[in-house]
Order: structure tokens, then C-alpha cells, then sequence
């Protein structure tokens, strides 16, 4: 039992902006009071969040293996958020190791993560890597958009059974939400035809006449809305990172109208122009669009300067980027489900293309009304790894730090963007908001992102300065179910995540089918692919009603 007093509290969901007040926690929770006894924390001087939530990251799966046996250099003088213990315990890349993860995320006050994209058929290895991810709690998405069973019943008009089948990959995967990556567009790669054809909204998917990007789109955002998943279709648009993408993006808002979603990463889906000549911000038309459609969430996916490394399922996209950079390249195919590749990158402030970037996302952060419908992510490790967050936070709530950034940025290139003209800053409660209630609420997570009773007993405390960016970076405790991880900068407790799983309902009927369709789109026997829950001991399940 721990008493927390005298620190000010930050809980927008409870409509808590800096009040002080007693923080009470007993068996992991939240409770309005506790006995005299138990352990008192005096928290005077110092701000109290919920732990932050990582509504869309990347941090475990077979890409992420992947990208570290591509990219085995080392991060020269990287700076440590628990002092040594993060390098000890693999923190040398942008891709950090499963046990440097959890604990980077724990040193910032980060409790939660959604690992946003894995490939259902390494959905049992994914689990295992989370399971490795000490101090945070995990959900993930698994890849839909692409697969070829799903394709082949919204082929053959049959809706009501492609929706079992989604219900079924789920349970059979034991994951949390379903991820939708450039519909149709994977498999146009596939099949030969990467070109700007593949990214068309309207046109046929190869090898699916009746089937187009638009069509599984609004197929895959009913099916989600239907089996009552706690989060709505986390939705990488198609066209990303081209200019001229603001037009895609505002048609698949419009096929989305009616059903909710999430669009993932929005700042690569913001651009203007109709060239790389010509790239410009598209910020503007795209928040006025979404600011009003209550229907949608968003994480804004910002970049910022200097190294990073592109993983996505995009694989049409990275191939691109490998040509348009001639960085190394890594693909993978998964079989009949998705893609993927790898691209190392460098965000340069010099480059038309990459200072656009960045502005867009702070634009959309800016212009955006409602803080609780747009998390705070970089799409780790695509614009930037996620333990630089707390300087996107300085970014928002220092108009003059950012300001100083902008004119770091030659004329020429400002032009193209509106972040100059925006004076709005970020509070205190609005950063609680992107960082813990928001995500957490996005995501259906009902017992995260905020201290009311019942909630699970994850918190922050910093000790509140005007360098917002140091602040945030160095909290002065961060307590996980309950039990002080951290205190002072030094990890005092190491604790197991739990990994929180959906269970929608389905026809078992649909099961019938599978057997003979995996014999001629899989190399494993169907019976040999679901996953059992009594297999991952600890897993949460949450109920779809």
C-alpha cells in the first residue's frame, strides 16, 4: 500500500488539471483511501501523470529481428535514461533489444504499448518477444488488409463470412486489434505492379476484380465496428509518403464516414504538391477534415532529425525509398498476408522533403482541436526512436524553442510549410492527454491513462521545470502496478508486462473452411496455427460485447 501526498495531479479523464491531492494504491490499484498504515510518498514539488501510452510503436516480431541483423551498428554517445543499466541491457541501436525497450520506455514513465503491425503467422514468436519486454504492458495489431483468404470471400461477395474469418484470426492469433496496411496494395506488390496504379483507391486489386483499396478499407473499419473490438481498424492509408497524398488520405476518410477508425502514422499522409519538386504541407486541409469527422483517432507518427530506420509492411513504399536513397534493403514476404521492408534512414533539416516532414507533424498537433483524438507517437523507429519524445513535448509547449528550430530551416524550405504562423502551445493537461488518456482511450483500454479508482496503479512523477524536454525525460519516480520501478533515475524493480488480448465473437462454422483453404495458401497445416491462450500464461483477455 502506498500513500502518494502533496503532488500535483494531472488526470484529464477525471478532469484533473494540477490539483493536489492524495494518490491512494493497494493490490496494484487505484483505491479512493487506504488505513493508516502502509508506505507514505511525499510528492510535494512534483507533477503526477498516469504512466504514458504508446498507442502505435514498433517493438517486437519477426521485423524487428530483422532490422537488427540489418542494422547492427551502434548509437555513438546515446545518452542514457536509467543511467548505465540501459546500455548494459542492450540499448545500442535504434532498435534496441526486448529487455532495453521495456526499460527505456519505464525510464521515461512510458507503462503501456501497442506494437502496431505484426504478420498473423508470426503472431506466436511476437508473443514470445513481449513476454520478454519487461515493465510495460503490451497490445498488438495484427495485419489484415493484405490477406489473401480475406480477399478471396470479399471477392466472392460474401461479407458476412470474411468478417468470421477476421473474428477468427484474431482468436486464432490471441491479438488485440487488426492493423491495415495500404489495402490491396501489398498485394499488387506481389503480384508484380508497384506503381501508382497500386495505391488507386477504385482500381481492382490484382487477381481480385470485384476487390479494391477503398472497397477493404470500408470492408475492414464495418467488420471491426460489428465484432465490437474495443479498437476501431488501425489504418495505414495507401499513397503514403507521396506527394500529393492529401487527396488519398481526404477519399479514405470520406469511404470511412459511418464507422470509426484509426488513422496510424497521419503525418506521413499529410503532404502537397504533386512532385517531389513541389512537396508543401497539406496539414492544413487534412486537420480542418478530421477536426470534423468524430468518427476518427489518430497518432501523428512526427519525425525529427537525424538517424532512424524505416520498418513498415508497406513494402511498394520502402522499395521506393531504397531506390530514391540508395540506402540498404531488407524485404519480406510473408506468405499470402502481408509484406515488409526495412530502410535506414536520416532526417536531414537541410532536405525540402524531411523539414517538411517535420513541420507537418507538429502542424497536425497543432491544428488538430481535439488533444484527445491524436497521440503523441513517431512511429518508432520510422520518424524518430520513441525515447525522444520528450523533446517533441518541448516542441509543443516552448513556442520560443520552436521558433529557434524553424529558423534553423533555410527560407525557401519554410515556405512550404505553415508552422511558422502557429503560435498555439501545449499545457500540461493537454500533454497528459496525448501521452496517457488519449492513447489509452483510443485504444479501449479502460483501467490505463488515468487515477480514478480501479485503475491500474501506473504512474509518473517528474519534478516540474521549464525545460519541458529535460522534465519529461528524467521523471523522478515511475511506479508500474503499484511498485516503484524507478527512483531517482535508478531502476529499483524489474516487473513483467501483461499482454491484453480481444475475443470476438464468431460462426466456429467458418472453421470448416479453413482446413482445405491454409492447404493451398499455407505452408503450415492449419491445425498446427492458432495459438492457445493456456500457451501464454499471464494474458489478459478482454471480452467483445
Amino acid at each position: 500500500m502506498i500513500r502518494i501526498t502533496g503532488g500535483k495531479v494531472f488526470d484529464p479523464a477525471n478532469n484533473l488539471h494540477g490539483v493536489i491531492r492524495d494518490v491512494c494504491i493497494q493490490n496494484g490499484k487505484i483505491v479512493d483511501d487506504l488505513p493508516s498504515r502502509g508506505r507514505t510518498l511525499d510528492a510535494t514539488g512534483l507533477v503526477i501523470f498516469p504512466g504514458g501510452v504508446d498507442a502505435h510503436t514498433h517493438v517486437a516480431g519477426s521485423s524487428l529481428n530483422f532490422a537488427r541483423g540489418l542494422l547492427p551498428e551502434h548509437l555513438r554517445n546515446a545518452h542514457p535514461i536509467i543511467r548505465d543499466q540501459i546500455c548494459r541491457a542492450g540499448w545500442k541501436s535504434l532498435t534496441p533489444t526486448t529487455f532495453a525497450t521495456g526499460y527505456v520506455y519505464a525510464g521515461m514513465g512510458w507503462t503501456t504499448v501497442n506494437e502496431a503491425a505484426v504478420a498473423a503467422l508470426s503472431a506466436r514468436h511476437t508473443h514470445e518477444e513481449l513476454r520478454d519486454t519487461p515493465m510495460v504492458d503490451k497490445t498488438f495489431c495484427i495485419l489484415m488488409a493484405n490477406n489473401e483468404i480475406l480477399l478471396d470471400l470479399l471477392q466472392a461477395g460474401e461479407p458476412e463470412r470474411a468478417r468470421h474469418l477476421l473474428a477468427w484470426y484474431i482468436r486464432a492469433t490471441q491479438a488485440y486489434g487488426v492493423k491495415a496496411v495500404n489495402p490491396g496494395g501489398v498485394v499488387a506488390w506481389k503480384a508484380g505492379r508497384a506503381g501508382k496504379d497500386a495505391q488507386t483507391l477504385h482500381q481492382p486489386v490484382p487477381g481480385y476484380h470485384r476487390v479494391t483499396p477503398g472497397h477493404i478499407v470500408a470492408a475492414l473499419a464495418r467488420f471491426c465496428d460489428e465484432l465490437h473490438l474495443p479498437h476501431p481498424v488501425h489504418l495505414h492509408c495507401n499513397d503514403l509518403g507521396a506527394p500529393g497524398n492529401v487527396a488519398t488520405t481526404l477519399e479514405t476518410i470520406r469511404l470511412l464516414e459511418g464507422h470509426r477508425a484509426h488513422l496510424a502514422h497521419l503525418q506521413f499522409h499529410a503532404y502537397g504538391g504533386s512532385d517531389w519538386e513541389s512537396f508543401c504541407s497539406g496539414s492544413t486541409r487534412i486537420a480542418e477534415v478530421f477536426n470534423a469527422s468524430p468518427n476518427l483517432t489518430a497518432d501523428v507518427g512526427l519525425v525529427l532529425f537525424g538517424p532512424a530506420v524505416t520498418i513498415s509492411a508497406d513494402s511498394p513504399w520502402q522499395h521506393l525509398l531504397h531506390q530514391l536513397t540508395g540506402k540498404k534493403w531488407g524485404n519480406i514476404d510473408v506468405e499470402n498476408e502481408t509484406g515488409c521492408g526495412i530502410v535506414p534512414y536520416v532526417y536531414k533539416e537541410k532536405n525540402l522533403v524531411n523539414a517538411v516532414q517535420w513541420a507537418v507533424g507538429l502542424e497536425l498537433l497543432l491544428l488538430i482541436d481535439d488533444p484527445w483524438r491524436i497521440a503523441l507517437t513517431t512511429d518508432h523507429p520510422n520518424g524518430a526512436p520513441f525515447w525522444r519524445y520528450p523533446e517533441i513535448i518541448r516542441l509543443l509547449m516552448d513556442r520560443d524553442f520552436r521558433q529557434e528550430q524553424i529558423a534553423r530551416i533555410p527560407d525557401p524550405i519554410r515556405r512550404r510549410m505553415i508552422l511558422p504562423d502557429l503560435d498555439r502551445v501545449y499545457t500540461l493537461s493537454e500533454i497528459a492527454i496525448i501521452q496517457s488518456a488519449g492513447p489509452a482511450r483510443i485504444l479501449g483500454l479502460k483501467q490505463k491513462g488515468h487515477l480514478g479508482r480501479g485503475a491500474d496503479a501506473d504512474l509518473v512523477l517528474y519534478e516540474e521545470e521549464p525545460d519541458a524536454q529535460r522534465m519529461f525525460a528524467y521523471p523522478r519516480y515511475v511506479l508500474k502496478g503499484g511498485e516503484i520501478v524507478l527512483e531517482e533515475g535508478e531502476l529499483r524493480r524489474s516487473v513483467d508486462g501483461q499482454t491484453t488480448a480481444s475475443r470476438p465473437q464468431y460462426d466456429v462454422g467458418i472453421e470448416k473452411e479453413l482446413a482445405p483453404r491454409f492447404s493451398r495458401r499455407y505452408a503450415m497445416a492449419w491445425e498446427n496455427y492458432p495459438i492457445v491462450s493456456d500457451q501464454l500464461p499471464g494474458l489478459q483477455i478482454q471480452d467483445c460485447g
